[in-house]
């Protein structure tokens, strides 16, 4: 613990990096939310059935695509070297290419044109993931490994408040789509959250050409880098050709499985979460209610509980995120399989106390997903090099979008040939999340949980002394 007093954070720096991931987040929340409401009317408008598989598909091809992109421009930006720094170029021309692409998805259905609206999603999808690695990877290239929990707290605060501006504008009544909304009322309604976050988004770009200045923060923070990764909490040390030892190979492959399977389960909610609202409950705001409650609490646990892995470790502070996930999880998929319950007034609004219930599971699932998000990352990229972040940035989000790949199109198939429909959506994510736990229980610590007890009481034993020695001089 001495050695991470010499190592501070540069929180400004940090706020900097982070309103990258501010637009992507911001920008997937609105794809997440209306593309399958969008193609579920679009689909049925041309007769065709079985629309919970279709729309799956639809979903899950662009990931499939990132799948192959993401490892070629993570390991691009590791090698790039421009005045403008090594991942800059990319994000800069991503989030261009992505203010003129995404504006057309909302576009194509206005016109109807149902094979412009797949088109545009995949020229969407494809240059986001074109450009994601590099702009993740930015932060631990100028971050000290020990420190990296802490700074993709704020990476996730700031992020966050993106997806909880998105979410804003589903709640609006003038944007409120439900199960009698006919295909002319979504077009009606659909343009303005594209345009209103593509004009956000030209914000930001502007912003982070202006005051980030790659080279410069990379220089500045080197010493402090490469004094970090002595710090690693990798088994053993990793060689400068990044040989990993069998015991941390094995880590890491638990590590990203364990990612693969939590992304089976949240993307699942994620991807027909509006649809299950809609349809199931009546009312397709209650899953922009849950999203913002979701985004709040995350938002709090991130300012909160940053620094909870120097005192537990990594490992434990995502098994309680897993384990908080899984509870609401089950709980609302116990509820759902009972076809006897009334969600709606007769005003045709969801009634209070399942709200109430609706909220609740939310701040557990923000308070679990925020845990996992601050400490998942930095677990992968400990296993990473100053040559190599970029690679092992993708590493952690092939794992992500292969599941997001799989598990819409696996849900879709579920749901659409049981009578239950769309009831079994969250059987289906508690039982991922289930699955998780266990492979992740298997993730082996270099200092375990007693021994950073000890050290944390030592620290303050240490701490008071040092107070009393000031107040004594």
């Amino acid at each position: 613990m001495d050695e991470l007093k010499t190592l501070k954070l540069n929180y400004k720096n940090t706020f900097k990096i982070a309103f990258a991931f501010f637009g992507i987040l911001m920008i997937w929340q609105v794809y997440n939310t209306y593309c399958p409401i969008i193609l579920e009317k679009m689909l049925q408008e041309l007769n065709i059935n079985s629309t919970n598989y279709i729309v799956g598909i639809i979903m899950a091809l662009d990931n499939v695509a990132a799948i192959f992109i993401m490892p070629i421009f993570g390991s691009l930006s590791d090698k790039t070297h421009t005045k403008f720094g090594k991942r800059m170029p990319y994000i800069a021309i991503g989030m261009l290419l992505t203010i003129i692409v995404f504006p057309f998805i909302a576009l194509m259905c206005v016109w109807n044109i149902f094979i412009g609206v797949i088109i545009f999603m995949m020229l969407f999808l494809i240059i986001m993931q074109s450009y994601r690695s590099p702009a993740v990877a930015l932060m631990p290239d100028i971050t000290p490994k020990p420190l990296r929990s802490k700074a993709n707290g704020i990476i996730n605060l700031i992020g966050y408040f993106g997806g909880v501006f998105a979410t804003i504008l589903g709640m609006l009544s003038i944007f409120k789509l439900n199960a009698d909304s006919t295909l002319t009322e979504i077009q009606n309604k659909i343009l303005w959250p594209f345009a209103i976050t593509t004009a956000v988004l030209i914000i930001i770009l502007i912003f982070l050409i202006l005051t980030i200045k790659e080279n410069k923060m990379v220089n500045d923070t080197k010493s402090d880098v490469e004094y970090g990764e002595k710090l690693s909490e990798t088994i053993e040390n990793i060689n400068d050709d990044n040989t990993l030892s069998k015991k941390d190979k094995r880590n890491l492959f638990i590590i990203l499985t364990a990612i693969f399977l939590w992304f089976m389960s949240f993307n699942a909610f994620e991807t027909f979460g509006s649809l299950y609202f809609k349809n199931v409950v009546g009312d397709s705001t209650m899953y922009s209610t849950m999203a913002t409650v979701l985004s709040i609490v995350s938002i709090l646990t991130f300012l909160s509980c940053s620094s909870l892995a120097n005192k537990i470790g990594r490992k434990i502070s995502i098994l309680i995120g897993l384990i908080l996930i899984t509870i609401a999880l089950s709980a609302i998929a116990i509820i759902s399989i009972n076809s006897k319950i009334n969600y709606l007034d007769i005003n045709g609004n969801v009634l209070l106390q399942w709200k109430l219930f609706y909220i609740g599971m939310s701040i557990l699932i923000g308070i679990g997903w925020a845990l996992i998000n601050i400490n998942s990352f930095p677990m992968v990229v400990e296993y990473s090099n100053t040559k190599n972040l970029g690679k092992f940035t993708s590493y952690y989000y092939i794992s992500s979008m292969l599941a997001q790949s799989i598990t819409p199109i696996l849900v879709g198939l579920i749901m659409d040939f049981n009578t239950s429909g769309q009831k079994l959506l969250f059987i289906y994510s508690a039982s991922m999340m289930i699955l998780a736990i266990i492979v992740f229980i298997f993730v082996k610590e270099k200092i375990k949980l007693k021994d950073r007890i000890e050290k944390n009481k030592n620290e303050k034993r240490k701490s008071a002394l040092e107070k009393l020695g000031e107040i004594d001089d």
